[in-house]
């Protein structure tokens, strides 16, 4: 059966076509008595909007901006990749997206910042940031002003539906049972490296960390979580204090979503080879040290899919429809020397 038309609904709802198109577009000039008309021929009918083909004939285009810190490394040059990417991919939609790099150790210029995006100028952002009450009220004034906005990577307690990002308690869980498991029956400390638990994604990895050591490998102590906040000074001092303070140490946990400092840090002290070690993403970096077995294992999400998602969110979000959540769904990867 051929897809009904406009020309189909107008006929079922007995009103010209024009005043379909001012119904679709929820334009006004339209009694209620007509609206409702419209709205039933539509269920009657299972009319579904062509809404590329209606953005095309209306030129839409959609300006997204990739809100992200300062701070980072290979992780965030991957992203800035795929944003590129994405924007061959979705061409054809329209769509173009901008890099914004925030400080993200200073809430109140992400405030300023977000406060100065005009909706004539940007449909959408998709923001990675730490969550402060600063940071929550200007999404807030963003969605207010017409602006789609979703957490990327690093989650908002009032976003969660919007998310784009893994689930990072399970992703803290299956780094503490690669790690146990790798340790075995021996006992000692277990060090874990942050940039700033003040980051949503940290403290859920954390929690999901110390649950699983906690059950399933009791022989094992976690140290307190130690801050960089990007710092490779105090990423060198921190780490180096931790190492002598703890002598039985057995496994060390990256919790960042950048591990080439701190895992250059950890070299340069040559510490035991023996001792244990996970971190998060893959990047050239993670990836030469699984090849020389200087790191045992990396949890990962797929930089690609995260941005294509966000993208997908937010011109969904744009166009008032729902995206397909199985296709969002940003899935939780092992990766060994075995199958990088």
């Amino acid at each position: 059966m051929l897809r009904p038309t406009t020309k189909d609904l107008a006929k079922a709802a007995g009103v010209s076509r024009a005043t379909v198109d001012r119904v679709l577009n929820g334009r006004d000039g339209v009694r209620q008595k007509t609206v409702d008309r419209v709205q039933k021929a539509i269920r009657e009918l299972g009319f579904v909007r062509n809404l590329q083909a209606a953005n095309l004939a209306k030129s839409q285009s959609y300006h997204f901006v990739f809100a992200l810190p300062r701070s980072g490394d290979q992780f965030l040059e991957r992203i800035v990749q795929h944003i590129d990417e994405a924007m061959e991919i979705f061409s054809t939609d329209h769509v173009s997206c901008d890099v914004r790099h925030i400080d993200e150790n200073d809430p109140h210029s992400i405030s300023d910042f977000l406060d100065s995006l005009s909706p004539h100028e940007v449909n959408g952002v998709a923001i990675m940031s730490p969550e402060t009450p600063q940071v929550r009220d200007a999404i807030s004034r963003l969605q207010d002003r017409g602006v789609a906005a979703l957490p990327f990577v690093s989650n908002q307690t009032m976003m969660d539906p919007d998310w784009v990002g893994i689930n990072n308690r399970a992703a803290g869980a299956t780094a503490a049972l690669l790690l146990g498991q790798f340790i075995g029956r021996q006992e000692g400390s277990v060090m874990v490296i942050a940039e700033s638990m003040q980051s949503r994604d940290s403290l859920e990895r954390r929690l999901g960390f110390d649950e699983e050591i906690n059950t399933a490998f009791e022989q094992l102590r976690v140290l307190p979580s130690l801050e960089t906040y990007g710092n490779d000074a105090r990423a060198g001092e921190i780490i180096a204090a931790s190492l002598a303070s703890n002598s039985d140490l057995v496994g060390i946990y990256v919790m960042a979503s950048e591990a080439r400092k701190p895992l250059t840090i950890l070299q340069d002290l040559d510490i035991n080879p023996s001792i244990i070690k996970i971190a998060h993403e893959l990047t050239p970096y993670t990836e030469q040290a699984l090849r020389a077995h200087t790191l045992d294992g990396v949890i990962a999400q797929d930089a690609g899919h995260l941005v294509r998602s966000a993208i997908r969110r937010l011109k969904g979000n744009v166009d008032q429809r729902r995206t397909i959540g199985s296709q969002e769904n940003i899935r939780i990867y092992i990766l060994l020397r075995t199958n990088i």
